[in-house]
């Protein structure tokens, strides 16, 4: 990472994470253990929750008939096997290894939904609360760690969006604006809501909260219902934390060290007067604002926004370095089939070093009914200069909605370094000097048979950057900064915001 992490941020390390997802524990396809299975192919923390409770569900329209019995029988699923969902969470937490987080979804037209999180392993029920104050009164008196985070808010209050005029801060340090359902940012911009739940409302994003006073972070997560915690591209977490245990990430969680993604795990560390992401400055009239940003693929733009406004982009990454590192990201899926299409494919770096590899896996879209059973069918091994990959793709969702799978490379080497690929038994031979240009692309068979794509190889320069400068601006209210990150591969990052006091 660059400049800031080593100073600022030496003692804190970024931890990816998906902690809003779903199984068959309720209502959902794939099995625990499924879910568990997929989410450690390329997570360090993941909560995989239970839909549990819906105190208001809206049982006198009879046209929604089918929609009650379907939740009911999830909510009686989820509570019968409780204790053994426990006891398998809690068997797969390992400090700085993986980490589990028990949690439960608790749903309501009225003050939208919620998602309650257990640190400690004492009183941990499922909470069927009559309204959103009676949830946390009986949290709070069970006196153990707890959060209560809302999610999918865009949606308008009254229709499962979230209600401001019941946030609190206590129990919600952060907010998920992000998930398969659509971005929440703002009224606009990328990733509209195109759920059957309807679009988003102004009044239900995070900047509308934030400009009512409201102090919380955000994190992003799938919402997947299909066993597979972290799907590339619909949506992730990511934490600067001290650690890799429930603990330390709790307390980043609970510090707002937060930020969201889409899929890449983009490295973003912000400071304002040395003040850490999420945190509160205090009053001044002259604002050191620093940004560093490790990418996945080549940097777009980088936003800095105050008070919901831009106020600074940087777009021009003109700066060449002496690094010979390079990220090269290989994506495979596509054709025209019914079926799915299985892969293994190997992958060796020759005179170069394979730094690191960056699994980018969705598994069945969250929108998709799979209904083969099989939801457990990636499998990564990495080693040295060599990793494998064996998964299955299907054709394309839609024109705008990949089934693609892949990974990327972190590679150092120069334009004589080999990608030797052998893909279902086929050898074919890259050098990073033919992937400097631009895109390389390799089919199984004939026309619109499944194919494999070896994107440009991204220099160093292209996917890190780091910058400060200075905002004066005088308030005497608190007003607040945040960072947003786009990709040229169209992935995304949102940091939580730093606000400053006020000077009265």
């Amino acid at each position: 990472m660059v400049s800031l992490q080593s100073s600022l941020f030496e003692n804190l390390q970024a931890y990816y994470g998906d902690i809003h997802n779903h199984c068959d524990i309720s209502y959902g396809h794939g099995t625990l253990e499924d879910a568990l299975y997929n989410a450690k192919l390329q997570l360090d923390f993941v909560s995989v929750t239970v839909h549990a409770v819906w105190p208001d569900l809206p049982t006198d329209d009879p046209k929604l008939e089918y929609l009650v019995d379907y939740h009911e029988e999830g909510f009686k699923r989820a509570k019968a096997g409780w204790a053994n969902y426990l006891t398998i969470m809690d068997a797969n937490n390992a400090d700085e290894e993986f980490i589990t987080f028990p949690s439960f979804e608790w749903h309501s037209m009225k003050y939208g939904d919620h998602c309650v999180y257990y640190l400690e392993d004492k009183n941990r029920e499922i909470i069927d609360a009559p309204d959103l104050p009676a949830l946390r009164q009986i949290l709070r008196d069970l006196d153990t760690p707890i959060f209560v985070l809302p999610h999918h808010i865009g949606y308008k209050q009254g229709y499962r969006g979230i209600n401001w005029a019941a946030y609190t801060e206590s129990l919600s340090p952060v907010v998920e604006i992000f998930s398969f359902h659509g971005l929440s940012e703002s009224g606009e911009g990328p990733y509209p809501y195109l759920h059957s739940m309807g679009p988003a409302h102004e009044h239900s994003t995070a900047q509308y909260g934030w400009s009512q006073g409201n102090i919380f972070g955000i994190i992003g997560s799938t919402d997947h219902h299909n066993a597979f915690p972290g799907g590339y591209g619909y949506g992730r977490l990511g934490v600067w934390a001290d650690g890799l245990s429930r603990q330390s990430i709790w307390d980043a969680i609970k510090q707002r060290r937060t930020y969201v993604l889409t899929g890449d795990r983009i490295q973003l560390a912000f400071a304002l007067n040395e003040t850490l992401i999420g945190g509160i400055a205090p009053p001044d009239d002259t604002r050191k604002i620093q940004v560093s940003v490790e990418g996945g693929f080549a940097l777009d733009y980088i936003d800095v926004l105050h008070n919901n406004r831009v106020i600074h982009r940087e777009s021009v990454f003109t700066k060449q370095s002496d690094s010979n590192r390079y990220k090269v990201h290989i994506e495979m899926g596509w054709a025209e089939m019914d079926t799915a299409f299985d892969w293994d494919v190997s992958l060796d770096v020759e005179n170069g070093k394979l730094l690191d590899v960056e699994p980018r896996l969705r598994g069945y879209g969250p929108s998709v009914n799979a209904d083969d059973d099989n939801f457990v069918y990636s499998k990564l091994d990495h080693s040295d200069n060599h990793v494998r990959l064996q998964t299955l793709t299907r054709k394309n969702q839609s024109l705008h909605t990949a089934n693609t799978e892949g990974l990327s490379l972190d590679i150092e080497g120069d334009a004589d370094t080999i990608i030797r690929a052998s893909i279902n038994g086929r050898e074919e031979v890259l050098t990073l000097s033919d992937l400097m240009t631009g895109t390389r692309t390799f089919y199984t068979g004939g026309f619109v048979s499944p194919v494999i794509c070896f994107h440009r190889a991204i220099p160093e320069h292209e996917f890190t950057h780091t910058f400060e400068f200075e905002h004066h601006h005088t308030s005497d209210t608190r007003d607040w900064y945040y960072i947003r990150v786009r990709q040229h591969n169209d992935q995304w990052a949102w940091s939580s915001p730093i606000w400053v006091e006020g000077q009265s």
